[in-house]
């Protein structure tokens, strides 16, 4: 009889059609959804379809999603989307989201995203879909194509990493700061092709944005894939955005203490402070006191980590009833426009605007370079992203501190680095 396996050997043996992997096994996976965007989907994967002659093997299985080009800022980016549109278009793609928001968010959204399936995407970020207790990798254009051809792909079975964060954060202290703290400690490759599970009572306590966002950065710890095993609070959003789920389809994807872990490392969230990344890496990070004082002329909120309803709220917990300091420019870019709805609708919005917020598109914008609002040389921004590489931003010479969105608009309103716990108490 198989032993207990980690919740990533489970999914993966669903997928695979087996009742058991073992760590280190090659097995060919059934892929229940493709995620392309933009950026690196059809203007990718189309010359290498039509060189093959191929077709896709079951568009209902596919969704597309325009959020890097968008808004169209020049005949290039027109280019790009008219080409993703025309393809999804002529493949029958089911799922086509076009200039709704960016793909990790935008899929949660409509329930795409369920316990037990096993998802590739085409973006880095794409582990964001294990805060749903599905196995989601991010892979490139090429085994794209084979996976739009024959429906499935070869996996190594990672070995897995626990991650138990005990105890309760304080109030200012978010699921991002638990990754800068986990970036710093852990670095950028110590669990390079490795599932890193989260588990421990503040894990549980956080809501599906904020599980979001811990998933979502295992991609900066070099991981394969980040999972949260599903509950309640799992089950309530996805029947809340339309997924037919009940509690039965979340009983067989819980975390099993008992399985073959390769570490398992503890950690203190109530002892947790607001941390800081400062240039040019997210494991450059510390405490927010370290680097309180820092001139800043740029607050961003924005991209998949930092810009969804929970984020906005966050920010305007501090900035509701202030104004950000002079010389200094908060700009705010929503995940998705059902997002930037949700806080019209209940004030979040206002909030940020009176604050003297300037509001973007929706989209991915200057998280990957695009857009408006880039960085000019020899800028300083914090931002709620979640990678602050040198040139990512904009020009190769700005300086990039990553903080959470309490962090940044704290900042905003300072025109310098501060604890934002000093706002909100």
């Amino acid at each position: 009889m198989a032993g207990p396996s980690t919740l990533a050997e489970r999914l993966i043996a669903r997928a695979a059609g087996r009742s058991v992997v073992s760590a280190g096994e090659i097995v060919t996976c059934r892929v229940d959804l493709a995620m392309m965007h933009d950026s690196g989907g059809p203007r990718r994967v189309k010359p290498m379809l039509e060189r093959l002659g191929a077709q896709v093997w079951d568009p209902s299985r596919v969704a597309v999603v325009s959020d890097h080009y968008v808004p169209a800022t020049d005949a290039e980016s027109t280019a790009i989307l008219d080409l993703t549109r025309t393809w999804a278009s002529a493949h029958g793609i089911a799922h086509v989201f076009d200039s709704e928001g960016i793909c990790h968010v935008v899929l949660p959204e409509r329930g795409l995203v369920r316990p037990g399936m096993f998802i590739v995407g085409g973006d880095s970020h794409s582990p964001t879909g294990g805060a749903f207790g599905a196995f989601m990798v991010g892979i490139g254009a090429t085994e794209m194509l084979g996976v739009l051809v024959k429906g499935e792909i070869w996996i190594k079975v990672p070995r897995t990493l626990l991650l138990s964060w005990h105890g309760c954060l304080e109030a200012g202290v978010t699921a991002k700061d638990m990754m800068l703290r986990l970036c710093s400690t852990l670095g950028q490759t110590a669990v390079n092709y490795r599932a890193v599970e989260f588990a421990g009572e503040a894990v549980a306590a956080l809501p599906m944005a904020e599980r979001m966002t811990l998933c979502n950065m295992t991609a900066e710890l070099g991981a394969k894939a980040g999972l949260i095993a599903p509950d309640a609070i799992t089950l309530r959003h996805l029947q809340e955005a339309g997924a037919p789920l009940e509690a039965a389809d979340i009983a067989p994807w819980q975390t099993d203490l008992a399985a073959d872990y390769e570490q398992r490392l503890s950690y203190d969230a109530a002892a947790l402070s607001p941390q800081v990344a400062a240039p040019h890496t997210p494991a450059n990070a510390g405490p927010v006191g370290d680097y309180a004082g820092v001139a800043i002329g740029r607050a961003y909120i924005g991209a998949c980590t930092g810009a969804k309803l929970d984020d906005l709220r966050m920010a305007a917990e501090v900035l509701r009833g202030r104004r950000i300091a002079a010389g200094t420019r908060l700009v705010v870019a929503p995940a998705s426009i059902r997002i930037q709805r949700q806080a019209e609708a209940d004030g979040t919005l206002a909030a940020l605007i009176e604050a003297g917020a300037e509001l973007l598109a929706t989209g991915c914008g200057a998280c990957a370079g695009f857009g408006s609002a880039l960085l000019e040389e020899g800028e300083v921004c914090i931002s709620s992203t979640a990678r602050n590489f040198k040139g990512r931003m904009g020009a190769a010479s700005a300086r990039i501190f990553l903080g959470s969105p309490y962090t940044v608009a704290a900042a905003a309103v300072a025109g310098h680095i501060i604890d934002p716990r000093e706002l909100l108490s």
